[in-house]
């Protein structure tokens, strides 16, 4: 009887080199081949911990002609391990088609949990985890990226992204620009890293944080913003909301609610308490 192939999905460390579980260390020096979305990089990994078993290249610019490939040695009984430069592989990282040519074949594929930067910055950022959505990186261009943010304005779970060096100040002024500067939201910046930090304030804070800041503005983000307020009753509209949400950055909550009433034809007593809820959930630290 044939030895019947497995695919390995491997998480392994997002920073912190003690994250590595000894089932993953025991799966990738049992497997018949590592794909690794960076060989150079992974293979940092691989010496550290002693792993000698042979990889080979497997990222977003190959993963389509691999996956044949990879299934056939699957189907002739290999087992295979797919890891990604860190973290838990497919979450904003290559793997999807080859799990899903792998699931197609009839063949199994097994989980080996271990870190994920998502779930780490969501477990401590004081924002509601219940509900959760989670964005990867957000388009390159301004214009793009305010779209999709727009897309989310009614969203009430957690929202969750990844962001870069590059980008870090242009897309949370864009988040405040489309949610409103006193939308909470905490920043997650190179997490189990030795320069890990945690920060949460109004987006408009956090703003001239970054400013005031420049090595905070370095390494590898996790943005999570508080989802929209849920107005039970209240009869406010996200724009509504919105327009209140940007007055009362510059305005007393009784002129906020007056204008914004004026301006959206919302009713100034719904805004008023739909202001204090926002001043109520004004307290991520």
């Amino acid at each position: 009887m044939s030895k019947q192939g497995l695919l390995y999905l491997v998480a392994t460390p997002i920073g912190n080199l003690g994250d590595m579980t000894p089932r993953a260390i025991d799966i990738l020096n049992s497997v018949d081949v590592i794909a690794a979305e960076d060989t150079r990089h992974s293979g940092k990994l691989l010496q550290h911990f002693g792993i000698k078993t042979p990889c080979l290249a497997y990222h977003e610019h190959n993963e389509r002609q691999m996956c044949d490939r990879l299934v056939q040695r699957l189907q002739a009984g290999e087992q295979i391990a797919l890891i990604s430069d860190a973290g838990t592989p497919l979450v904003s990282d290559p793997g999807y088609h080859l799990v899903r040519a792998v699931r197609q074949a009839g063949l199994q594929v097994v989980p080996v949990p271990g870190a994920c930067a998502l779930i780490a910055a969501l477990s401590v950022s004081g924002l509601a985890s219940d509900r959760f959505v989670f964005e990867g990186f957000l388009p390159a261009k301004s214009a793009a990226r305010r779209q999709r943010l727009e897309s989310l304005i009614d969203e009430m779970g957690t929202l969750i992204f990844y962001e870069s060096t590059h980008r870090i100040e242009s897309s949370l002024a864009d988040m405040a620009a489309i949610f409103g500067g006193q939308r909470r939201a905490v920043v997650a910046r190179e997490l189990t890293k030795r320069f890990e930090t945690i920060h949460g304030d109004s987006l408009s804070a956090l703003l001239d944080w970054l400013a005031a800041d420049p090595d905070q503005r370095r390494g590898e983000f996790v943005v999570l913003v508080q989802g929209a307020l849920k107005t039970e009753g209240a009869g406010v509209d996200a724009e509504a909301a919105r327009v209140l949400s940007i007055l009362m950055q510059e305005l007393p909550l009784k002129q906020a609610a007056a204008l914004a009433a004026k301006i959206s034809g919302t009713k100034k007593n719904e805004l008023y308490r739909l202001g204090l809820s926002m001043a109520d959930n004004n307290d991520v630290s």
